[in-house]
């Protein structure tokens, strides 16, 4: 599969078999992570990578569009370290590149993915950090539900040429 397929292929999957990813499949997502731009390459990022199930549990009742953690494989939290910030306020599209590198990568694989947002959202960010137990300078970004996936997604085209412009407005 080249970039461009994985791209198209990409689906937000929701519902998982109980087929067990590999350490080394989530090595692989994270080396993917660790390949995206940083502003300044400050590489702030940081990952929790949650596969026991009580923990899962947790995150799916604080964050009220995790459901699909109840049949998930597993869960990456992408977090950021605000002490290693050179570019302050740059830290979410950091973390934002990162994740779509997973996500990418896990089409690739043959996994399922999809991204829950947390920030901005002060009260989901408190509680992932809390059952997390994420230090103070440590700011959850996102958790991304991984699995085999156990439904099918139809392509879809997104191109609408209104949306581009060229040269100016």
């Amino acid at each position: 599969m080249n970039t461009m397929q994985a791209i198209e292929k990409r689906r937000s999957i929701r519902k998982f078999t109980d087929k067990v990813i590999s350490l080394e499949q989530i090595n692989t997502l994270l080396k993917a992570a660790m390949l995206a731009p940083t502003a300044r390459n400050c590489q702030e990022w940081e990952f929790v990578v949650v596969r026991e199930r009580d923990i899962l549990n947790k995150i799916k009742e604080a964050h009220p569009y995790a459901q699909m953690l109840a049949t998930a494989n597993c869960a990456l939290i992408v977090c950021a370290d605000t002490k290693r910030e050179m570019a302050p306020g740059y830290w979410p599209g950091d973390c934002g590149a990162a994740t779509q590198n997973i996500l990418l990568a896990a089409t690739e694989l043959g996994l399922g993915s999809v991204w829950l947002g947390v920030y901005p959202n002060e009260e989901r960010m408190k509680d992932i950090a809390a059952i997390l137990h994420l230090p103070s300078n440590v700011k959850p970004f996102n958790v991304i539900a991984l699995g085999y996936p156990d439904e099918e997604k139809e392509d879809v085209d997104r191109f609408d040429s209104h949306k581009v412009h060229y040269e100016k407005w």
